[in-house]
């Protein structure tokens, strides 16, 4: 089989694709042969030893896979030979063939395609947790998700308003804008204004009055939480999911007093590692809200194994909109 291997932490682009032996499942594992393989911006970190988690070497990037199970091993009984499936890993996805715990494989749905199998995958798991289990959602509040028009920002307004949401979409162009709102946003918030620390929070007033927002999503950090930050309603709650701004903010605690608000941070993977039977229970709705036509996973992009570094160079130029996907056959 054909994979992605990192021997030395680096630039992308000095990695390689090689044969391998096919793996072969151990107890409790399974192994798919991939149809399509979720491209993220975390993998792109790795690669650079620059994410909080990073793997032994040498190893395999990706963190989610769909395709078919060729073979099971011991102790398997949830999960058969010819199972459509998605699985999420730590790493190890760049592959024509993959492993994975049972623990961590999800059936698909019928009617569902390889591609949005994949694409269903880590973006929704990360919205969903951030929405539901971190900011306490509750039906009819306002959301705010920043870098809404990416792959977990996307599947977050997706998501709020699938569970009834007024959502605010913000971007950094009228075009993303748009983008966004096919997917359900109700409002757009221009991610470009200047003075961004006080216009953000104007433009939230401006489209849903000056109570403000419930809560925010936030895939930015930098100019656009500072902004954020001081958009939230009373009790208002900011969940803290990446800084693809590049500048990691700092919050004066004194400030979380005045409107009782709250900032959370979410690193979704613990979910996975420490009650893979939650992470089961929120995939399990998250294709019931697919099937029932709430969640259009959107695939912009999709590249052969071998131009992996093509895909993940499109993270640094923020071309991205919605989920990028591997072919590996």
């Amino acid at each position: 089989m054909r994979a992605v291997i990192v021997h030395e932490h680096g630039p992308v682009r000095d990695q390689r694709v090689e044969t391998l032996p096919d793996p072969v499942p151990g107890p409790g594992e399974v192994l798919i042969d991939a149809r399509a393989i979720g491209v993220n911006y975390p993998d792109m970190l790795v690669i650079e030893g620059k994410y909080q988690v990073l793997p032994p070497r040498p190893f395999s990037p990706g963190k989610e896979v769909s395709g078919v199970v060729s073979a099971v091993g011991k102790g398997v009984t949830r999960i058969k030979v010819g199972d459509r499936v998605m699985a999420q890993r730590e790493y190890g996805t760049y592959r024509e063939k993959v492993v994975s715990p049972e623990a961590t494989c999800y059936v698909m749905p019928p009617a569902m395609s390889f591609e949005e199998g994949a694409a269903l995958g880590l973006a929704y798991q990360t919205s969903h947790f951030a929405l539901v289990d971190r900011a306490a959602y509750r039906k009819g509040e306002t959301v705010l998700v920043t870098g809404a028009s990416g792959g977990v920002g996307l599947a977050g307004v997706e998501i709020a308003k699938a569970l009834g949401a007024t959502v605010l979409a913000g971007v950094t162009s009228p075009e993303k804008g748009e983008f966004c709102k096919t997917h359900g946003a109700d409002h757009v918030i221009d991610l470009t204004a200047p003075d961004l620390r006080n216009s953000l929070r104007e433009q939230v007033y401006a489209a849903i009055g000056k109570r403000g927002v419930d809560i925010v999503l936030d895939n930015v950090g930098g100019d656009a939480f500072d902004g954020a930050l001081r958009a939230l309603a009373w009790c208002g709650r900011l969940v803290v999911v990446g800084f693809a701004a590049g500048r990691i903010p700092e919050v004066k605690a004194n400030y979380l007093l005045v409107k009782n608000i709250s900032v959370v941070g979410l690193q979704w993977a613990d979910y996975r590692e420490r009650d893979p039977e939650w992470v089961q229970r929120v995939q399990t709705e998250l294709y019931a809200l697919y099937e029932a036509g709430k969640l259009k996973p959107h695939v912009s992009a999709r590249y052969p194994l071998e131009k992996f570094a093509d895909a993940l160079a499109r993270f640094v130029e923020r071309g991205v909109q919605g989920k990028m996907i591997l072919t590996p056959r």
